[in-house]
């Protein structure tokens, strides 16, 4: 697998440093690191890089609560957490409910000094019901795993709870119909990164207005994700449609998945410290004759630009619904065109 697919540029481009930007590549590659070598060499890169480090990052606590109580599924997990942080310091109300697996059932997990409690499968519907009673304007947020989107959007349809839903995999289909029969409040999105969404409405809008701009050109796609990751990048997949609408021929097997912490270290550059939580992306573009190539690349080390993307969107749905909107299914790029970004 390392000899195969796409390579991604070295750490020094990567989280922890700055990645180099275009304006200053190509004069430099004219300049001298292009010099005597053939046309083919040259190309066009375009990326992107979030890390929680070295930068300084300073959150202002909310000077008072937010009338939004919102209840964190999979509060245990490390998405689970960094939502409850950021939601913490947006000064929204935490419900100290939550619900896990069988094995975590009765166990009381701790996070921003907040005990909350965690419930299995067996007795969910029952519980989520009564809490929803003492807090009619409730927000739910999902972060759990593939297998369970379709049964957790179930329940939340089934008791009426609006929801927020980052949670990737899954029958999609079929979570939109659910949605859309029981015509319940919700922002669902595979990608809650406010930046990597924008990204993601700009390819949109170069597909829309220039389809087949890219006819003909061979693609190659690489992602890294931590190892507990078992689904194939959702982002990739939204980017990549675009590329297809833009005339690349692409099936979404040939994504080169890496899970493993060696590879990702070693090939990827992923930082030791962010191998628990990472999202690295790389789109290779080729024309027909190999002359001209073009990279799109963006990476995040870390949880806060989804947490914190995630708390935006929950106060969004939380707007529309007060508003009683005709719309019920939002995603993230109808957040960003809201402008409902802190």
């Amino acid at each position: 697998m390392a000899s195969a697919g796409v390579a991604f540029p070295t750490r020094n481009s990567l989280c922890g440093t700055e990645a180099t930007p275009l304006s200053t590549l190509l004069p430099r590659e004219r300049a001298g690191r292009g010099r005597g070598l053939p046309l083919r060499s040259r190309s066009a890169v375009v990326t992107m890089s979030a890390s929680p480090t070295p930068q300084v990052h300073l959150q202002v606590r909310a000077s008072k609560k937010l009338d939004i109580p919102i209840m964190v599924n999979s509060c245990s997990g490390k998405m689970g957490k960094a939502v409850i942080k950021a939601a913490d310091s947006a000064g929204l109300d935490l419900i100290p409910m939550s619900f896990g697996c069988a094995e975590e059932a009765g166990k009381t997990v701790e996070v921003c000094g907040k005990e909350i409690k965690v419930h299995g499968p067996s007795d969910r519907e029952s519980v989520l019901a009564s809490v929803f009673r003492q807090h009619p304007n409730m927000i739910v947020v999902d972060y759990t795993v593939p297998d369970a989107v379709n049964s957790n959007a179930e329940l939340y349809c089934n008791v009426g709870v609006p929801f927020v839903m980052g949670t990737t995999g899954g029958d999609r289909d079929q979570l939109y119909k659910t949605v859309e029969d029981s015509n319940l409040y919700a922002v669902i999105s595979p990608q809650m990164g406010k930046q990597v969404v924008a990204f993601l409405a700009a390819m949109e809008i170069m597909a829309e207005q220039f389809p087949g701009a890219f006819s003909g050109y061979s693609l190659k796609v690489m992602e890294s994700h931590q190892s507990s990751k078992l689904d194939t990048s959702g982002t990739a997949k939204a980017v990549i449609s675009c590329f297809k609408k833009l005339g690349v021929s692409f099936d979404m097997d040939q994504i080169q998945m890496i899970r493993d912490p060696e590879q990702q270290m070693e090939m990827v550059g992923v930082p030791e410290e962010h191998l628990s939580g990472h999202a690295f992306h790389l789109y290779h573009l080729s024309s027909p004759d190999e002359t001209v190539s073009f990279e799109f690349q963006h990476n995040v080390c870390g949880r806060s630009i989804y947490a914190e993307g995630t708390v935006d969107a929950v106060l969004f749905l939380a707007k529309k619904i007060q508003q009683k909107a005709d719309q019920r299914i939002y995603n993230m790029i109808d957040v960003l065109h809201e402008g409902s970004m802190r």
